[in-house]
């Protein structure tokens, strides 16, 4: 079944997906507004150009009175420029993994907010962050600095799969802890990016 079909089939549970299948409100009053979206219909409406990107997937095994069970643990990223969402679930199978992990990330997402910060550029353009931002998850704590055009993305593969999905071109950052966690640094890069709306009053 196709996203449009979905999409003229769903019937909203919530007073917000009432108002976003009617065309009453849009993504930025949403956000001004802290409103809490609990269908990720929504942002399928709002959102349609959002792409999906697989960060990892390993296997996890519990130990029961039955003997050992093992399951699928899938960590997926969703944007586009501007927008971000990261989600996390398990299941027996890769594939509902990685579906219930998306259906998660779309619930997450949030604006991010660009510009160019860095002293040695000085550009109006909207290709890294306006400043420095920190984040944290478990023990990886992360450290996001703006950088001129040209630099590029100077950071970890994994925190650089997370900039190029929102749009961020241009990166210096610092790193602490145990980066390997793979989940936990993707995790922080998206906490420090939504630490910057603390200092932004006009999202």
């Amino acid at each position: 079944m196709s996203r449009i079909r979905e999409e003229e089939l769903w019937i909203p549970k919530t007073k917000l997906g009432e108002l976003v299948k009617e065309g009453l409100i849009d993504l930025k009053r949403i956000f001004q507004n802290n409103l809490v979206v609990k269908e990720k219909e929504i942002i399928d409406i709002l959102l349609p150009q959002l792409r999906e990107d697989v960060v990892t997937i390993k296997m996890i095994q519990k130990m029961t009175a039955s003997g050992q069970r093992s399951r699928f643990k899938a960590v997926v990223l969703v944007g586009s420029d501007g927008f971000l969402g990261v989600g996390a679930a398990k299941s027996r199978e890769v594939g509902p993994a990685i579906r219930k992990a998306i259906d998660k990330a779309k619930l997450s997402v949030v604006p991010i907010l660009t510009g160019c910060g860095s002293k040695e550029c000085g550009c109006d353009g909207s290709h890294t962050i306006p400043f420095r931002v920190n984040g944290k998850c478990g023990s990886v704590r992360i450290q996001l600095i703006p950088a001129p055009a040209g630099v590029g993305l100077a950071c970890a593969d994994k925190v650089k799969q997370v900039l190029k999905l929102c749009g961020i071109e241009d990166i210096w950052s610092k790193t602490f802890g145990d980066t390997r966690t793979s989940e936990n640094l993707v995790k922080a890069t998206f906490d420090a990016l939504k630490n910057a709306h603390k200092f932004n009053f006009n999202i």
